[in-house]
């Protein structure tokens, strides 16, 4: 979609024209359900997380600055609903703290190649407060002071959570045999890894 069509879309969905509200929904529907998928627990979950966060995001829309990427934009606002969702739902657990919880390779490797959904199955199989503290961490990029502040917990809580959370996809990891080919017929339109900008290597490598 080029900018003068966005543009043009954003100025209709300002307007509460229904039709522009839903090109809109269709074009960014992929990335944002990529993102909703991460911190969802299942698909069902995923969909209840998007589609509040489009809700947010026609509410929100007067206050997009048009000088700055959209997609940056809207991705902020599905991962802020993502994790207000957690936070009305999941009590968090407060674990030890770890001093040293990135320190956990102990020298296994994974010898299976996945592919994204794989993965992403995987990380749904998580407790929510891994999962979450995961997300924030391995692929949003934020400190544990940071994913602290924005979740409530301390910061050895945000440590154990992602030493619990690599731990756990660890085993996963090197106990899959047989990998089954991704389904592509799920309904819920395509989800890739580029939808959500995470390379596959980095992710298995910050795991292992």
């Amino acid at each position: 979609m080029g900018e003068a069509e966005l543009h043009q879309l954003i100025a209709g969905c300002l307007n509460n024209n229904r039709k522009d509200q839903k090109m809109l929904y269709k074009a960014f529907y992929g990335f944002a359900m990529g993102i909703c998928l991460r911190y969802a627990g299942n698909r069902y979950e995923a969909a209840e997380i998007m589609n509040q966060g489009f809700f947010k995001v026609y509410s929100n829309l007067n206050r997009y600055d048009s000088s700055r990427p959209f997609m940056a934009w809207l991705g902020r606002i599905m991962m802020n609903t993502a994790i207000d969702y957690h936070r009305r739902n999941v009590k968090w657990a407060d674990y030890d703290e770890v001093d040293e919880a990135l320190d956990i390779s102990n020298g296994e490797h994974a010898d299976a190649k996945l592919n994204y959904d794989e993965l992403l199955a995987m990380i749904q199989r998580l407790p929510n407060a891994y999962r979450t503290v995961f997300n924030l961490y391995a692929i949003e990029g934020y400190t544990h002071d940071e994913i602290g502040d924005l979740l409530g917990i301390s910061t050895g809580t945000s440590k154990s959570n992602l030493f619990k959370a690599r731990e756990k996809l660890k085993q996963l990891i090197l106990k899959t045999e047989q990998l089954p080919q991704p389904d592509s017929g799920n309904g819920y339109g395509p989800v890739s890894i580029s939808a959500v900008s995470v390379g596959m290597s980095f992710l298995v490598n910050f795991i292992f």
